[in-house]
């Protein structure tokens, strides 16, 4: 999971949890579990929110979600839900259920553990309150929520659909949370078993797929359904907000999002102490921003800021020279950072301190937007954010193809699409099994023909 804007404090509205059993007329009605949800705006909360949204403006479906209460990225729970164990939020024509769970201010294995036992236990014993749904679609990376969802599906006979943004199992293994080697492949055997009880399952990138089918998912199960640019450009010019931000003749590197075990921020901290004339710009929060903070005492060329509102994101972003992402040198095939798809908006150049062979690499590679450099190596991230100075015309050129890529490939509406295809084909397969009619929704187009006679998203 990648950064993306912060937010302000929002107004909660809570509604009574009396939502009608039985539908009205012939509306369909749609579940997404996903512990992440709006207000936050790092990560998968947005993505979870545009689909939801979607669906209930474009579908015009009746569209139910069932959340944890906001807490990403600062791991710390939005003081508007303080004492609040459940609640249900009306957001955009949307109900929100909120259930309350554990939140983990240090990240281990055992915490992290708690976290998803407290998401399946409170999920568990208070299901939200809904009539019987036309299909239940998952967010994961959260275990619980894939078992919930998959619960939920089961026990009203409909699809289930897990959208995989990060693969758990990978995860406790690759990040470096402590304890994670010991529970990987209990991890990994849970994930495993919610996937194949999927009737499709979507990945957001290729580099998963290899992955999945280890867990036992048939490959003509699985859809790619990439994740999409959800922020706007910059509006204002890059000279108006350097100056604000102070970057005025500096040379800025910026890392947006969320300051985690897996990005392994240490490196940025450590070009900045290489390079003096380097300008480091770390804004965000998370688990481990306390830590990078001791580390770079005494270091006048790196500056934390906080999480920038949305409507100001992109114009932050804009501002830099070079935009960072990094992961550790072990983090290879379990995520792909969703700050990517805002990066190439902000049309700046890209430099990815990340492994080669992983799916942030391929999304630089395919792009042509940046640099990439050996993972967990200073001077070489220092290096490459020297030649970025150099030649500014380069520079600029990099950026102008990060965003054309992004407008050709990661518009929101064909990712919203993707994912509305992806449900459509499991509802039509489980109807069409079930010797049901075949109902769409208004506006809905059956996908391409698969070689194998169905209709479906290609994978």
């Amino acid at each position: 999971m990648g950064g993306e804007p912060g937010h302000r404090p929002q107004p909660v509205y809570t509604v009574p949890v009396t939502e009608p059993e039985s539908r009205r007329g012939d509306r369909e009605r749609l579940l997404l579990v996903s512990t992440n949800y709006a207000p936050e705006q790092a990560g998968i909360g947005p993505y979870a929110t545009q689909v939801a949204e979607h669906w209930a403006a474009d579908r015009g479906a009746e569209v139910h979600v069932l959340a944890g209460i906001p807490h990403y990225p600062s791991w710390r729970p939005d003081p508007s839900y303080r004492g609040r164990w459940r609640a249900t939020d009306e957001r955009s024509g949307v109900l929100v259920h909120r259930r309350r769970h554990t939140v983990p201010r240090r990240q281990t294995a055992v915490r992290r553990a708690l976290y998803e036992a407290s998401i399946l236990t409170h999920g568990l014993v208070a299901p939200p309150r809904m009539g019987r749904p036309d299909a239940v679609l998952a967010q994961m990376p959260s275990l619980a929520g894939g078992v919930l969802a998959a619960r939920i599906a089961r026990r009203h006979a409909v699809p289930f659909v897990p959208v995989v943004q990060d693969l758990m199992g990978a995860a406790a293994a690759q990040s470096g949370i402590t304890g994670g080697g010991r529970v990987a492949g209990a991890a990994a055997a849970l994930e495993g078993r919610v996937l194949r009880a999927a009737a499709l399952v979507g990945i957001i990138h290729e580099t998963f797929r290899e992955r999945v089918h280890a867990l036992g998912v048939p490959d003509h199960k699985v859809r790619l359904v990439p994740n999409w640019s959800h922020v706007a450009p910059a509006g204002d010019t890059r000279e108006e907000t350097r100056e604000r931000l102070g970057w005025t003749g500096r040379t800025v590197l910026l890392h947006a999002g969320n300051m985690g075990l897996k990005q392994g921020l240490e490196v940025l901290v450590e070009a900045a102490r290489l390079h003096p004339a380097l300008h480091v710009a770390l804004m965000g929060d998370g688990s481990r921003r306390a830590h990078l903070t001791a580390l770079a005492a005494g270091l006048p060329n790196v500056q934390f800021l906080p999480p920038a509102d949305s409507g100001d994101f992109t114009d932050v972003l804009a501002a830099a020279d070079g935009l960072v992402v990094t992961q550790r040198a072990s983090v290879l095939d379990m995520s792909v950072p969703s700050k990517l798809t805002s990066y190439f908006m902000a049309a700046r150049p890209v430099i990815a301190s990340v492994a080669p062979d992983g799916g942030t690499a391929q999304e630089v590679r395919r792009s042509d937007a940046g640099w990439l450099v050996p993972p967990e190596d200073p001077a070489a991230l220092a290096a490459a954010a020297a030649e970025l100075a150099e030649d500014p015309a380069v520079a600029t050129a990099l950026g102008a193809r990060g965003f054309d890529y992004a407008r050709a490939h990661l518009g929101r509406e064909a990712g919203l699409g993707r994912i509305s295809a992806l449900l459509d084909e499991a509802i039509s397969e489980h109807r069409a099994t079930a010797g049901r009619p075949v109902l769409r929704a208004p506006g809905a187009q059956p996908g391409p023909a698969r070689p194998n006679g169905r209709k479906g998203n290609p994978s």
